[in-house]
């Protein structure tokens, strides 16, 4: 694994846009792709990767079934209303998307696991096809660990929803970011064959008559896709309404159980000193220093605090109130001044490609840079 100084292509920005990637830039008109720059890996260390986020992934159902049938919710912060809709949830097996698992890793020792983002991953459409064009034009001979766009197209097509069924896409009315990911993965299941319509979680609306969510159009709605956290849409005015069921949801709602930093402690209880995980608790006593503090709920590096003995450093964030989680602090490697996270994705059970985002500080962030990769 190296990092490379590579010369940007001719007009990139208009070649970004031309595959619907439209946020190049950060809210603050600071880069975020990044081509100036990319990471060469070799065979061996992509089937590693691979290799080790099927293996993660099976770990985190195997937490799951221990999470409910030890009833452990509370520590994950969950309601107990909410705690049995994740149980019917995974009881029926109700199927599950994507997820991206982030990574430390350096092509010479075990890639470690930091957290998972099981339920509104973002960073999507610039690790399927972004970086893929970007591939084509600038190595064509060379390879890239990146099939998340066919196997998305492929989970789509084997959704089991009725013909007759509009698949609703939402996400909240504040984000380019979130709006291009969104109106991205509806491009996939129109070409999958499925009728899909934008909706923005705040027009969302509930029949009381019926009993059903209905559109603006008062038609009602029977599956969603929603790029907007369980966290949160339990808190919405509707989210009691959630509890009856009246509708397909993507995720499901077990991905409640893994949609929180609250799981690694569960992991490392369940699998202590696997050789892809970091020692996790929900209090820090057992750590020695330095080590990490981090909200449950927190994203985008958000109000994460590393502790060292004599001094705090943290970043800033909105999540400065939620439950924290303790985390053993994992040196991360450093390349050319820039230290990379890898993102993993995995689509249904199969790991599907990554990502990776870097920053010159050791905590990844909502401004930090994705790089593209090639093997």
């Amino acid at each position: 694994m190296e990092r490379i100084i590579i010369e940007p292509r001719a007009n990139w920005q208009q070649k970004c846009e031309e595959v619907g990637f439209h946020f190049y830039n950060d809210e603050h008109k600071q880069k975020y792709w990044n081509e100036e720059a990319c990471y060469r890996f070799t065979t061996e260390e992509i089937e590693e990767l691979e290799t080790v986020t099927e293996l993660l992934h099976e770990l985190c159902l195997q937490a799951v079934e221990f999470v409910i049938q030890e009833n452990r919710f509370w520590q994950l912060c969950i309601p107990p209303d909410f705690a049995e809709l994740c149980r019917k949830s995974w009881e029926r097996d109700d199927p599950t998307l994507y997820g991206r698992f982030d990574l430390v890793y350096d092509g010479k020792h075990p890639p470690k696991l930091l957290e998972y983002n099981a339920d509104t991953p973002t960073a999507l459409l610039e690790a399927s096809v972004v970086q893929w064009t970007w591939l084509e034009e600038i190595f064509p001979g060379a390879d890239q660990f990146n099939s998340i766009h066919e196997q998305l197209l492929t989970a789509f097509r084997e959704m089991n929803l009725p013909k007759w069924q509009t698949l609703y896409f939402s996400c909240a009315d504040d984000s380019q970011e979130d709006l291009d990911t969104v109106e991205y993965l509806r491009d996939l299941a129109i070409q999958a064959g499925l009728k899909t319509q934008h909706i923005l979680i705040e027009d969302i609306g509930w029949n009381h008559t019926q009993q059903v969510f209905c559109d603006l159009n008062e038609q009602t709605m029977g599956s969603l896709f929603k790029l907007y956290p369980w966290e949160w849409l339990i808190r919405e005015p509707f989210g009691k309404y959630l509890l009856t069921e009246p509708m397909t949801l993507l995720e499901p709602a077990w991905k409640l159980i893994l949609s929180n930093k609250a799981i690694l402690p569960v992991l490392w209880e369940l699998f202590p000193n696997h050789p892809n995980l970091l020692p996790s608790y929900y209090k820090p006593e057992k750590l020695f220093y330095p080590y990490l503090s981090k909200p449950v709920f927190s994203r985008e590096g958000a109000n994460i605090t590393i502790h060292y003995e004599k001094e705090q450093y943290q970043t800033p964030g909105m999540y400065g109130e939620e439950p924290l989680i303790y985390q053993s602090y994992y040196r991360l490697p450093k390349f050319d001044g820039y230290y990379p996270i890898i993102g993993s994705w995995i689509i249904g059970h199969q790991a599907a490609g990554i990502g990776i985002r870097e920053d010159k500080t050791a905590i990844t962030q909502d401004t930090s840079l994705f790089v593209p990769h090639y093997f």
